[in-house]
């Protein structure tokens, strides 16, 4: 999560927004994202009542304004974290791919447990990433997703923007509670890619 957020804020100072690395949110340093509600009192909740964590960091400010694309500006910010989610997911799911070989060469049952462990580790990586990327680039405000739609979207279409900016918190929740399985397969699919095998087994 916080380096989906610094990817927000290092595109947006690449396009020519200094918001980010005035505020010194430009670090890898969690303390600095920490959002009370987002990272503390919401995740609890949910692990409270349905078993599972549910939140976000505090998101890395920018001026649009600022930016010297300012059609396609924003959507490059946007994108640039479910990107560096992918990415990451890519690199542990390559790594994990080699852990089998590992396995093979090891000389010891501790070895072959430490490996085991790294491939769990791994696993874990690579499935909370692709949520995460996947997720946040659904179209609806505030996710990332909403910006490169309002980027694309035709000027004679921008009545669709000011109903999904002004309703997009109601849309949000009824997404994550009724349309949250439509990712799965997208998920998965990715995952099967990255991996080589189905992610739901």
């Amino acid at each position: 999560v916080v380096i989906h957020e610094v990817s927000h804020g290092l595109a947006a100072y690449a396009l020519g927004d200094n918001t980010a690395k005035w505020m010194g949110r430009l670090t890898l340093n969690p303390i600095k994202h920490l959002d009370l509600w987002g990272s503390l009192i919401i995740p609890a909740i949910s692990f409270a009542v349905g078993g599972f964590m549910f939140g976000w960091a505090k998101p890395v400010p920018y001026n649009p304004y600022n930016l010297r694309n300012q059609k396609y500006g924003p959507a490059v910010v946007g994108v640039a974290g479910p990107l560096s989610n992918i990415f990451l997911a890519i690199v542990f799911g390559l790594a994990l791919r080699t852990l089998p070989a590992w396995v093979g060469v090891a000389q010891s049952e501790a070895v072959v447990q430490m490996v085991q462990n790294f491939g769990e580790i791994f696993l874990f990586i690579v499935q909370i990433n692709l949520l995460l990327a996947v997720f946040n680039l659904v179209p609806i405000p505030p996710l990332d997703g909403s910006k490169l739609l309002f980027a694309l979207l035709p000027y004679r279409y921008k009545y669709i923007e000011a109903f999904l900016e002004q309703q997009g918190m109601l849309l949000l929740i009824l997404f994550i509670f009724f349309g949250f399985h439509i990712i799965f397969p997208i998920i998965n699919f990715l995952f099967r890619i990255i991996v080589g095998q189905s992610f739901f087994l």
